[in-house]
């Protein structure tokens, strides 16, 4: 049995209209990616991406979306995803763009990035805070930011008498 390598591409919404995060929702994501790819690559491009294209995670409240393909076919999703102007739901257009921010071999790679580019965002907001409320909030947000690993994956392993061998 052969394995199928994936890519996974890490977005963010970028949007002027508030109301555009509201509606986002995977199924309207993935039809305006598959429209995008459509107008630039055609045809070819729409049946090389569509093979394994999914929107693996969405986050309406921070515009953050990863999306899946075939590793073949994933610059073939980058170089549309610049062309994706608008996202429509429920017969309302919401102008928007799609913002490249990480290109991963695996799920885990993608948040690995994206805890660090979340932690650069908020320091750059900490040097922006105006009173000392705003300072610790952020502050505490900064200090939560981790990727929790259980201790067989960090590399400690225990001999049957409970004894960490190196």
């Amino acid at each position: 049995m052969v394995r199928f390598k994936n890519r996974y591409v890490l977005c963010e919404v970028v949007s002027e209209d508030p109301r555009c995060r509201q509606c986002i929702e995977d199924r309207v994501l993935g039809l305006a990616v598959r429209d995008a790819i459509a107008r630039v690559h055609g045809d070819y491009g729409l049946a090389c991406c569509s093979i394994s294209f999914t929107v693996k995670y969405l986050n309406a409240y921070t515009g953050t979306v990863l999306l899946r393909c075939r590793k073949d076919s994933y610059r073939l999703l980058c170089s549309a995803l610049p062309f994706v102007r608008y996202l429509e739901s429920r017969g309302q257009r919401y102008p928007c763009f799609l913002n490249t921010l990480h290109v991963g071999g695996t799920i885990r790679t993608c948040q690995k990035f994206l805890i660090q580019y979340n932690r650069t965002q908020l320091l750059r907001l900490l040097q922006n805070c105006t009173n000392e409320e705003e300072r610790q909030c952020i502050q505490k947000s900064l200090l939560s930011c981790s990727l929790t690993e259980e201790q067989s994956e960090s590399g400690d392993e225990e001999d049957d008498d409970g004894t960490e061998t190196d």
